[in-house]
């Protein structure tokens, strides 16, 4: 048996978590109901957009780790790269918070 929490429920529970640290979070797009890949863009006040990506370490834990940032001169590049990663893989869910101190909030995740 898996111990991997099924992708709607830690979807869910990442919106409730947002919302109760005074952020806001929506899907983007959903993937597969339990196996999927989550994914999340962060950002504070709809500026300075980072997407977090679960990444294995050595030592067995999967930590959310910075993939890319918002270039500030070229905005729509960074969403682009969703929407490449998106048709590469249609499992993936995606989740938008809008939160002060995104790190922190990070940072609060099960690793």
């Amino acid at each position: 048996m898996s111990e991997r929490l099924p992708a709607h429920l830690e979807v869910s529970g990442l919106i409730r978590l947002a919302e109760s640290n005074g952020g806001s979070a929506m899907v983007l797009s959903k993937g597969e109901r339990d196996a999927g890949t989550v994914l999340i863009v962060t950002m504070f006040r709809g500026t300075d957009a980072r997407l977090f990506e679960r990444m294995p370490q050595l030592d067995g834990t999967r930590p959310f780790i910075v993939t890319k940032s918002q270039d500030i001169e070229k905005p729509k590049e960074f969403f682009e790269y969703i929407e490449r990663r998106r048709s590469q893989d249609p499992d993936i869910w995606v989740l938008e918070v809008d939160i002060d101190d995104p790190e922190r909030f990070i940072a609060l995740l099960p690793r």
